[in-house]
């Protein structure tokens, strides 16, 4: 499995858009300022026919310590969650 990384992004939007590196580099920058803003504003960020970016919160609860099985409580936690679109899910699944 390959990985991709921001440079990878930056390069790609580049050429498929006609712009310079610096000028791509600038625009996912600010998407990315933007999706990481909302988030942290609790709201959800949708990208059509990709998928949905949201804040999730785990509750507090009592958990075992692995090794000691001592009774330990897990503080409440946000987590980033990833729903993806039904056309992104099709597309994979064929």
């Amino acid at each position: 499995m390959k990985k991709i990384n921001k440079k990878d992004l930056v390069d790609e939007v580049a050429l498929k858009a006609h712009l310079s590196a610096k000028d791509s580099r600038r625009a996912l920058d600010v998407a990315f300022e933007m999706m990481e803003r909302e988030l942290l504003a609790g709201n959800e960020v949708n990208i059509s026919n990709f998928g949905t970016f949201n804040v999730k919160t785990r509750a507090r609860r009592e958990g075992t310590h692995p090794k000691n099985h001592t009774r330990l409580v897990i503080e409440e936690a946000k987590n980033i969650v990833f729903k993806t679109s039904k056309k992104l899910k099709a597309k994979i699944n064929k």
